[in-house]
């Protein structure tokens, strides 16, 4: 691939156009709004001036109710020999392409699944898709030389392709992407009616579960509209499961003896269920789920003093396996809780507390225990 055309430059439009600059591909630049191709442009995203002759693969970085409309535009003004999306819903938009609305035959579609946050130019990344899953949903008609154009955008930007059809797409991402959104936000809504001593005890559990709500709420509303049917069949399983959740914490409360231990055990259940679901999702680097031990240490927020962390472990070559920051609420202070290999975390531990680090928590067995004492023993890992 020489050239490429990316139509909307957002988040993920940005990305796909700063990563494949980064590899030498000369990136065309177009949104309906000049102000945001023309910060991509600055951003060394490519430019902002249209090909002189069609581009090997255009990239239609646009909601899914106008990848239709946007496709049929730019087939009829030759834009590029080959077109793909990025949008988080195929089914409606691939039906309307090959109802007519377009050239189903240059037309692959495609969803790479990765996100932040943030939305815009300025918050893309040329390494936004590293390792990801990217899935591509060709049509009956999909000529193979389109489908290899979509494979090598992949490829340039450190993907995953993933070949599927576009309805078990749609409910795959129904249940890992726009399920989990819904439920995230309508988590966070709780919080908006409560008093603020009360937010004030919110620690990382909360902020885990409901970090992806602060997603565009009009982007959000576009994607759950292109996919409501099987989202709502979704959340219907997630609010049975609610509702027996509810009528076993009322039996609890309310019942005694052998009802409120059927009750309990009703809970187990569901919990239990969730944990199977959650130990699904591969681990590091699609592997199978690890378990990691928890290392938690008090820093100042200042600037040197987390790399000054993570040098010290990879000075004991430990390997730091994920990590996450807690902020106090008040004060210049927080907690890092660094992830690492069980075997490694009480030598970790040690290590770092003879070197001066506050280290506030441990694992309280296991055979390295002898090799670490001092008032940081003070509770499992994972609680608190």
């Amino acid at each position: 691939m020489r050239s490429a055309a990316v139509v909307g430059t957002g988040l993920i439009g940005t990305s796909v156009a700063l990563a494949l600059t980064a590899r030498g591909v000369v990136v065309h630049l177009q949104d309906a709004d000049p102000d945001a191709a023309r910060i991509a442009e600055a951003r060394g995203a490519g430019t902002t001036a249209p090909p002189s002759g069609p581009v090997d693969l255009a990239i239609l970085a646009v909601p899914p109710s106008q990848v239709a409309a946007v496709l049929e535009q730019q087939q009829g003004r030759s834009l590029a020999r080959s077109y793909t999306d990025v949008t988080s819903v195929k089914r409606g938009p691939e039906d309307e392409v090959a109802g007519g609305r377009g050239d189903a035959a240059t037309f692959v579609g495609g969803h790479p699944m990765a996100g932040a946050e943030r939305s815009g130019p300025w918050a893309a990344s040329a390494t936004l898709f590293e390792g990801r899953p990217w899935a591509l949903t060709p049509l009956p008609r999909t000529s193979r030389a389109t489908v290899n154009h979509a494979l090598e955008l992949v490829s340039l930007c450190g993907a995953v392709p993933i070949l599927m059809e576009s309805g078990a797409h749609d409910h795959a991402v129904a249940v890992v992407s726009h399920t989990p959104h819904l439920v995230a936000a309508l988590v966070a809504g709780q919080l908006a009616g409560i008093p603020e001593d009360a937010v004030r005890l919110a620690g990382q559990g909360v902020r885990d579960v409901t970090r992806i709500a602060d997603g565009d709420p009009r982007l959000w509303t576009q994607i759950l509209q292109a996919n409501a049917a099987t989202v709502a069949d979704v959340l219907e399983g997630v609010g049975r499961d609610l509702d027996e959740a509810v009528d076993a914490l009322r039996a609890m409360d309310g019942a005694g003896g052998d009802g409120q231990r059927s009750a309990a055990a009703r809970i187990t259940r569901l919990l239990e269920r969730g944990r199977e679901g959650r130990g699904r999702i591969s681990g590091k680097h699609g592997g199978p789920p690890a378990v990691f031990t928890p290392v938690r240490v008090h820093i100042g927020d200042r600037p040197g003093e987390l790399s000054q962390l993570l040098a010290e472990a990879a000075a004991d070559d430990i390997n730091v396996e994920d990590m996450t920051i807690e902020h106090a609420h008040e004060g210049s202070t927080g907690v890092v809780e660094l992830a690492v290999a069980g075997s490694a975390a009480v030598t970790l531990a040690r290590r770092l507390t003879e070197r001066g680090w506050n280290v506030q928590q441990v694992p309280l067995s296991g055979p390295d225990r002898r090799q670490f004492s001092g008032e940081q023993l003070l509770r499992p890992a994972g609680l608190g």
